[in-house]
Parts: structure tokens; C-alpha cells; sequence
């Protein structure tokens, strides 16, 4: 058991053959950043995850983020999405219990747990009633540090990871371009080497997450032109670079969008933006293959952010059927209601093991030479796709069970539908994966 889990498990006696008493220690968030305990927005620990199979680590994880959680009731998320208002207090409560570094190395400072861990850890925050908002806040934080923790220097490694495991400095992950889209090795931002060895970054950079509050940005750029290259993806580099927008060259614009609104998006604008060279992680032209290792685990934690939306929306679309009662009757007792909401349920279910089973594949490639990284590839992809498509099959319904209430803020169901649309299409569209699919286990000619 890793020292993380035994720093916040005081102890432990089975209750029942599936059930466990667990006493968590649990940071303590100051009652003026917190609201009240209202009637419609508070979302019950108990939920409705089959949770057979799991490890004992991925269990104590789970209790223990949940205990974290119900410091931060659905209230606060619904009056954060409003004023679109970062959630720095739900940061700073998980770095305080070292979370942000549950999937780092233990001699990083990190906990020492894997992608599988991490993975239930998003889930949970997401099924708490934080939704996508509260996983995005720590999202990049998580994912964004597996490249650099693998292919990092030393002097890179002790000056960033520390901070960021503490929540003195923030991530974010500045992959996707405006003209280039899902083409990532078309990507058009340049870092041109100077004479003195460090770059000049020109660019731009769309859909950045908590850009404006992120002290350190994993920036991959091209560093030799796609003409001068043999392979397509040769060529580009990844960078841990520093976001001061007080320097020249750099420029950030928060984009206005649907939903996750309490945390920011971004258009970042770099022009002639210096960087040292010991900005560069691993090889120069080499920062596609070192972006894999995060691209996968980011649709493995991804999945499992979108499992959370699903099941904290039906669960309380359960909830609410049981209890409307209409003509003499729950509405929960109409087939109507009950079995769209079943067929959700079994949904999430699958989806929920193909998610687990590739954060297992992705923590054992990582010991295991013979799993390839095109199996870990697309086991996350068909996990982040099944998730998606179950958490938005799920959030609909509850709107639907709730008729008109479900559209009221107060009801939260609303809030998970406009959130659940993330996971269906970043980082990658479902079109996408599916071409994907065909190609890489069907064997099928690539169509674009």
C-alpha cells in the first residue's frame, strides 16, 4: 500500500463480506468557501457502481476522495458554473492530501499508485456532483505529468513535479491548434532553435484548460518543418515551459462555452515567446512519441470522468422516479421511465469495465515490455468512446425522467448534460476513434 493511502487510512474492520468501515482523515476546507446544505443539490456518497472486483487501493481511494468531495456540496459547483468562477478551494483540498500526485513516483514526491488509481479517483470526483468542472480542474495536473515524469531531467523533475504535486503551481496541455484540429502532426506552432540554444515559440493554441491559472504549460511544437522530415511524426518536440503573461510573446483568451463554465478554456497566442532550452523534455524531435504516454492515460482518466457524469445522473433520476408520484403512482413504476433507465445502467456497467481494464493495461505496459502501446492505445480509446457514449445516454435520460424540473439549475441534471458533451468529443471525436478502430484491428484501409 502506498504511504498516501496510509497517511489518510486510520483504520480499517470488514463490516460484511463486501463492505468495509473506513475512517479517513480528510483536509479541512474553511465553511466561508463552502455554501449550505440544500435540499436539491447535495448528492448522497452511496452510489449505484457495481464495485465487486475492484483493489483494495482502488477502494480506498474511492472512499477516501469521497470523503474530500462532501466538503464541496453541489451548490458550490452550480454557483461556481454561474460565475464561472475557478474552484481554486477544491484544488488546494486535494493538494493538501497529496492527490495531484497519485500517479507520480514515489521518489517524485508522488504517491506511487497507478493510471488505474487515478482513474477511480477522477471518477469519483466526477460522481460526486463536481461533474466535469471539478475533474478538469486537476485533470492536466494528473495526465499531463506522465510524459514528463518518464522522460523528464532531473533539474526538470525537482523543480516542477514537487510544485505541482503541492498545488503551488497548476498544468495545463497545449496540443490542439485552431487550423489543425485532430491532425496533431500538421500542428503549425514552431519553437525555432536560437544560437544560444534556447527556442522561440510562434503560435497558436486552442482549447487550453486552466491556462489562466496554470503555472507550467506541456507544449508540444514543431522544431524541424514537416518538409524536412521523413515521417510525419518527426519533427516535433515537448516542452515544460512557463506561462508568465507578463512576458512578451504571449497572450491568453478565455473562450465563453457551454458547460464545465467554473473552469477556464483558452486561446493561447504565441509570438516570438522565448523559452530556455532546458525547456526541452527528452529528445528534440521526438515529443510525439513521448506525447502518447499522456495521450493514453488522458482517454483513460477521461473515460472515467464521463463514468462519474453517468452514474451520479442516474442514480438521482432514479431517485427522483421512485419518489414523483403522478396519477396515484411513482413515475418509476411506468416502464416508460424504468427501462430506459435499466438500459443505461448496463451501459455504464460495460463501459465501466472496459475502462478499468485499460488503466490496467496501461500500469502494466509500463513493467511489461510485450504489451504493445498500440494494444494500451486501443483499449483507451474504446474505453474513453464507450464511456462518452454512456454518460450522455444516462444525463439525457435524467433530464427526461425529471420533465420540466430537470431543467431547473437548482435539480444539477442539467449541469451534467451540458458537461457530459466534453467527453464525446475531446480530446478526440467519436468519428475519429472509430477510423481508428478499423484501421489499427480491422485492418481496414485508412479513409483519410
Amino acid at each position: 500500500m502506498s504511504r498516501l493511502l496510509l497517511r489518510h487510512v486510520w483504520g480499517m474492520r470488514p463490516l460484511a463480506a463486501n463492505q468495509w468501515m473506513i475512517r479517513i482523515s480528510s483536509s479541512r476546507v474553511s465553511s466561508s468557501t463552502l455554501n449550505s446544505h440544500h435540499d436539491f443539490s447535495t448528492t448522497a456518497c452511496r452510489g449505484i457502481m457495481e464495485t465487486t472486483g475492484f483493489t483494495e487501493n482502488q477502494m480506498m481511494v474511492r472512499e477516501t476522495i469521497k470523503a474530500v468531495c462532501s466538503k464541496f456540496t453541489n451548490t458550490y459547483w452550480q454557483e461556481h458554473d454561474q460565475k464561472e468562477e475557478d474552484p481554486k478551494e477544491f484544488h488546494a483540498a486535494l493538494a493538501k492530501g497529496g492527490w495531484l500526485g497519485i500517479a507520480l513516483p514515489e521518489e517524485l514526491g508522488g504517491s506511487g499508485l497507478g493510471i488505474s488509481e487515478a482513474v477511480m479517483m477522477m471518477q469519483t470526483i466526477s460522481e460526486s456532483g463536481a461533474g466535469m468542472a471539478g475533474a478538469q480542474a486537476i485533470h492536466a495536473n494528473v495526465y499531463a505529468t506522465q510524459p514528463l515524469a518518464r522522460f523528464g531531467t532531473p533539474e526538470q523533475l525537482e523543480s516542477t513535479i514537487p510544485n505541482i504535486i503541492s498545488g503551488a503551481w497548476r498544468a495545463c496541455f497545449g496540443v490542439t491548434e485552431p487550423d489543425t484540429g485532430l491532425d496533431t502532426l500538421k500542428l503549425r506552432t514552431v519553437a525555432r532553435k536560437q544560437t544560444d540554444g534556447s527556442y522561440s515559440v510562434t503560435g497558436q493554441k486552442i482549447w487550453i484548460t486552466c491556462a489562466q491559472v496554470a503555472k507550467k504549460m506541456i507544449l508540444l511544437a514543431r522544431t524541424t518543418p514537416l518538409e524536412d522530415v521523413k515521417k510525419p511524426s518527426e519533427g516535433l518536440s515537448l516542452f515544460c515551459i512557463d506561462l508568465n503573461k507578463d512576458d512578451p510573446g504571449l497572450e491568453m483568451r478565455k473562450i465563453k462555452k457551454m458547460g464545465g463554465r467554473a473552469v477556464d478554456a483558452n486561446e493561447v497566442f504565441f509570438d516570438n515567446y522565448k523559452i530556455p532550452a532546458e525547456s526541452l523534455i527528452g529528445s528534440e524531435n521526438q515529443g510525439f512519441k513521448i506525447i502518447l504516454h499522456g495521450m493514453n492515460a488522458e482517454r483513460c482518466l477521461l473515460a472515467g470522468e464521463a463514468l462519474g457524469l453517468g452514474y451520479a445522473a442516474l442514480k438521482k433520476a432514479a431517485e427522483y422516479a421512485r419518489e414523483r408520484v403522478v396519477f396515484q403512482r411513482p413515475i418509476g413504476m411506468n416502464q416508460g421511465i424504468a427501462h430506459p433507465l435499466a438500459d443505461a445502467y448496463m451501459h455504464l456497467e460495460a463501459a465501466k469495465l472496459a475502462t478499468y481494464h485499460a488503466a490496467r493495461l496501461y500500469d502494466s505496459g509500463k513493467k511489461d515490455e510485450s504489451i504493445e502501446q498500440n494494444v494500451i492505445g486501443v483499449a483507451a480509446n474504446t474505453a474513453k468512446y464507450l464511456a462518452a457514449e454512456a454518460a450522455f445516454t444516462a444525463c439525457e435520460r435524467a433530464v427526461m425522467t425529471h420533465g420540466g424540473i430537470g431543467y431547473a439549475v437548482e435539480y444539477d441534471v442539467e449541469r451534467w448534460l451540458r458537461e457530459c458533451l466534453v467527453p464525446r468529443i475531446a480530446p478526440v471525436s467519436r468519428e475519429m476513434i472509430m477510423n481508428y478502430i478499423s484501421e489499427k484491428v480491422l485492418r481496414l484501409p485508412r479513409s483519410y
